[in-house]
């Protein structure tokens, strides 16, 4: 009996992603070369958002850790070093925005709206809301904290009660950034 060769991947059989990079800045990453390092990869459709590590790209569905291992390591190939890397479909970042879970929080008007991006749900969850300097982790679901802050003097006060709840491997974006990369990943 024959076997049929397998048929080629289409754009129907590949994900969209967006990869989250942890501490990029224009000063330590050019957008060009993470693109080009993501498309090393193997990963196709590659597009930065902004300049502070957010990438979006399609890829044949495989586990978000192996995506991001294999950013990671073409990243240290082409750039000579990788940054900490959260992969999460696009799919999962258009139901967060759908679902707006700051909805049911009474938010100062200038507060700033926080999306973190775990990398393993904390065990055992931390007690929630928890309150520090005007910044709020008010929500965690599975691998997504939702926090917000107002901006003060005493500067990023969030960050630091985000790593002391959650430790470092993590990466935040703002729900306004999180609005661009859902954008740009119909591109």
């Amino acid at each position: 009996m024959a076997t049929r060769p397998a048929r080629p991947k289409t754009a129907c059989d590949l994900v969209r992603n967006a990869a989250f990079l942890r501490g990029v800045s224009p000063m330590n990453a050019k957008m060009s070369e993470l693109a080009r390092s993501f498309a090393e990869a193997g990963f196709t459709r590659v597009a930065t958002v902004l300049s502070s590590g957010n990438v979006v790209f399609s890829a044949p569905p495989a586990p978000e850790a192996e995506l991001a291992r294999a950013a990671e390591a073409a990243m240290r190939k082409r750039m000579g070093r990788s940054f900490s890397t959260i992969v999460r479909p696009i799919d999962e970042i258009n139901r967060v925005l759908a679902s707006d879970p700051y909805a049911s929080y009474c938010l100062a008007p200038e507060a700033k709206r926080v999306v973190t991006f775990l990398r393993v749900a904390p065990r055992p969850a931390p007690d929630l809301p928890i309150e520090e300097d005007g910044a709020r982790i008010m929500r965690l679901s599975d691998r997504i904290a939702f926090s917000a802050y107002v901006p003060s003097p005493k500067g990023p006060v969030f960050m630091t009660l985000l790593e002391r709840t959650f430790g470092r491997d993590i990466t935040s974006r703002t729900w306004e950034t999180l609005r661009k990369v859902s954008a740009a990943s119909a591109g």
